[in-house]
């Protein structure tokens, strides 16, 4: 066993009945790692980590943890320790009783455990709530109480299942960053379930995407939000915004064709591996330029530009948000000024935060579309290309 390898998933699948949630999951994570499930729902995150802390059997593939293979083993023997959502607190203990539950249970001295939760709360800032029952505590402090309970034990792995979630946003934004400080000083492996995408970016070294059982990509915050593998992750990491264009690779770049609502680019390769014929582009709406339709500056080299009209103008902070018509698409664009609805207006998209992926099997959105130049159906190009 190395530190990179301390905690093995191998081939591992399950599910409930005859429905099966996780397909073949290969997964190594680090010792001292803080590693993110993230996924929609119903995508297998919670059930993953609740097989890697033993409360769902796999039906395939083994778990290890320090070369030791866990699979079988019930929950309280793998060295690991879980915090709900709903913290799962004793309503009728305090908070120093259920800090020290774990500890009570595996018949530690009576002193012992009185110290550990000292430690406990003082490290969490609880220090003089020992005494106050979890409905004499705000939400926040409740979360810390659970994480208390989950550490009094010294478990090799913390497993955090959505802890956050019942959180208001004011009180989230400061109790993650407290446990990505608690984590990173105690050195514990942490395996953290979420469906908020800037919380695993905030937290995590790594951040493993899940779609239908299995794992689309991983990678750190930044290779997974800048380099996404598949039009899924792209949407999922916020390039929600899409539109379908015809091109064909040359030497570096993609020939991107002009079309009803485009204008010709080359776009470069950068390593993508893209097929003649239609692509998906997808794009975050803070990432294009909204420019007037008669704007006579030049457009960046590489820069993709697209036409369309205003239909919807909002203010959700800082920037405008544009409802952008483009051809059927709809796009949204963020401005620092609001354009005026109905206003012809073009959207530039740089090559460096325009995802580009061959979609060889998408079905066409419209059979009809033709694109200038071209003067051929999708529907031909594909079965061409």
């Amino acid at each position: 066993m190395t530190k990179e390898n301390f905690l093995q998933l191998s081939g591992v699948s399950a599910g409930y009945g005859a429905s099966r949630v996780l397909d073949g999951i290969d997964l190594t994570i680090a010792k001292g790692e803080f590693v993110a499930l993230l996924g929609s729902s119903g995508c297998g995150k919670t059930t993953l980590l609740r097989a890697i802390a033993g409360f769902v059997a796999p039906s395939a593939g083994s778990i290890k943890v320090a070369d030791r293979d866990v699979t079988g083993l019930p929950p309280d023997k793998r060295g690991m320790a879980l915090v709900f959502q709903s913290y799962a607190l004793w309503p009728h203990m305090t908070v120093a009783q259920n800090i020290g539950y774990g500890l009570k249970l595996q018949r530690h001295p009576r002193a012992e455990i009185t110290r550990r939760v000292g430690e406990m709360e003082k490290l969490l800032g609880l220090s003089g709530l020992g005494d106050r029952k979890p409905v004499q505590l705000s939400g926040g402090q409740r979360q810390r109480v659970a994480l208390g309970r989950a550490l009094a034990i010294d478990p090799e792995i913390l497993l955090l299942d959505e802890p956050l979630s019942n959180l208001d946003v004011r009180i989230r934004l400061t109790v993650r960053h407290e446990i990505r400080v608690l984590q990173k000083r105690l050195g514990i492996t942490a395996v953290h379930v979420t469906h908020d995408r800037e919380e695993a970016m905030v937290m995590a070294d790594r951040i493993v995407i899940l779609d239908s059982g299995r794992i689309a990509q991983q990678g750190t915050p930044e290779a997974v939000y800048n380099r996404p593998a598949s039009a899924f992750v792209a949407a999922f990491m916020g390039a929600e915004n899409r539109v379908e264009l015809w091109g064909q690779p040359s030497p570096g770049r993609f020939e991107i064709e002009a079309g009803p609502a485009n204008a010709a680019c080359a776009v470069p390769l950068d390593g993508r591996a893209l097929s003649r014929g239609f692509v998906e582009a997808r794009f975050r709406a803070e990432a294009a330029q909204l420019v007037p339709a008669n704007a006579a500056d030049s457009v960046a080299a590489g820069s993709l530009e697209l036409s369309g009209h205003v239909e919807s103008v909002s203010y959700p902070g800082g920037l405008w948000r544009h409802a952008v018509r483009v051809g059927d698409d709809m796009i949204l664009v963020d401005a620092h000024k609001a354009f005026g609805q109905g206003e012809a207006v073009k959207i530039r998209i740089p090559s460096d935060v325009l995802f580009l992926f061959s979609t060889p099997e998408a079905q066409p959105l419209a059979s009809t579309r033709s694109w200038p130049g071209g003067a051929k159906s999708r529907s031909l190009e594909t079965s061409e290309a």
